[in-house]
């Protein structure tokens, strides 16, 4: 259990500390005086729906094996099947 909440704890530390999610917190730094409203609020969410979904692959990846994602994987896309099946 301990090494599960340490692994989920790294995880979250490299999802923050990504290339690509660093270069979008210092590219909205640096563009903070000249954007509006409008378009900061819009790079915040891009912001933090990348944080967001980096750090779930990363924690889904610490903490299931490859199999178990797989299963996972297969089961959404059985219940996306049967939702269409519905419609």
């Amino acid at each position: 259990m301990i090494s599960t909440a340490i692994a989920i704890q790294n995880a979250t530390q490299d999802a923050v500390m990504d290339e690509s999610v660093m270069d979008m917190a210092r590219a909205m730094y640096q563009m903070k005086d000249i954007m509006d409203e409008d378009h900061f609020a819009q790079a915040i969410f891009r912001y933090s729906a990348h944080l967001s979904a980096m750090t779930a692959t990363l924690v889904t990846h610490a903490i299931l094996t490859e199999s178990q994602i797989n299963d996972m994987i297969e089961t959404i896309k059985e219940m996306e099947a049967m939702g269409k099946d519905i419609e």
